[in-house]
């Protein structure tokens, strides 16, 4: 399979995308999407209160905040932040706003609690 581009994600560009239902308030753009043993990369669109409850990474999980602010239990993220969840680590994921951001996952998440 040959690498695969995508041009001005960062700029806005993700804005041109087609979004379908994620979460409760969130809406998904696969980039790459993998399967139950294999990584995915996508851009998530948080509406104002969305998130996602308590869960544990079985995988390395890195997001790249795109356009508003991402909350946790650890802090506030940004747009251009970057945020690592290494294997073994859990949280719960919020945004007052909305955001988007760019999220790179190689295991699906095991979720924990309710939602939030």
């Amino acid at each position: 399979m040959p690498n695969l581009s995508f041009a001005g994600l960062l700029d806005g560009g993700w804005r041109q995308l087609a979004f379908e239902h994620f979460r409760d308030g969130i809406t998904v753009h696969w980039l790459l999407r993998g399967g139950p043993v294999e990584p995915s990369v996508a851009i998530l669109n948080y509406q104002p209160g969305a998130g996602v409850p308590r869960h544990r990474h079985v995988g390395l999980e890195t997001i790249v905040v795109i356009e508003g602010i991402q909350s946790d239990e650890n802090g506030e993220y940004a747009a251009g932040s970057v945020i690592l969840n290494p294997v073994g680590t859990e949280h719960s994921v919020w945004t007052e706003k909305g955001c988007v951001v760019l999220i790179q996952w190689d295991l699906p998440v095991i979720i924990l609690g309710e939602e939030k």
